[in-house]
């Protein structure tokens, strides 16, 4: 009787184990593409092995809102309004695929071109005074962020930029 129960109780501690192994592999498989597209523009590409600090991090931030805050103020308020719409489209379109379980970018039918920013602003109809304005606050904006890397993050970064023209002439 004795034999029965302890060889019970070692087949149930050898069950455990076993399950206990694949439920840790579950665990570390890589991450879904919804985590990957939740991950912040700057925590991927050349960002995430420039080793920013998050001092570094909330300094670009900031700089990053001061320039939105510069070029929103170009716009006219029917710019405005056309911007904001087109925010609200690029939302509806991506909660629409969210629902119906797509992800990413490489979902969009053919024919679909990608609401981002600079589609957002090709239907402004900008005068050549807003766009110059725009891009001296980007330059700007460019060369503060500049100014908060390291020369081995400027390096690392650089190092980036000829790897992708390289791989990417034209």
């Amino acid at each position: 009787m004795k034999l029965k129960v302890l060889s019970l109780v070692a087949g149930a501690i050898a069950l455990t184990l076993t399950a206990t192994s694949f439920a840790v592999h579950a665990q570390t498989a890589s991450p879904s593409p919804i985590l990957l597209a939740q991950t912040p523009q700057r925590e991927r590409g050349p960002w995430k092995d420039l080793g920013l600090t998050d001092a570094q991090k909330t300094q670009i931030q900031t700089i990053r809102r001061d320039s939105r805050t510069k070029i929103e103020a170009v716009f006219t308020p029917e710019q405005k309004a056309k911007l904001e719409a087109a925010k609200q489209a690029r939302r509806a379109e991506w909660q629409a695929r969210k629902a119906q379980g797509q992800t990413g970018q490489g979902q969009r039918q053919p024919g679909q071109h990608n609401g981002g920013k600079k589609g957002d602003f090709a239907g402004l109809n900008l005068s050549e005074i807003q766009k110059n304005q725009i891009k001296q606050i980007r330059e700007s904006e460019k060369q503060q962020i500049q100014a908060v890397f390291t020369p081995e993050q400027l390096q690392k970064l650089e190092q980036f930029r000829q790897n992708r023209q390289q791989r990417n002439p034209g």
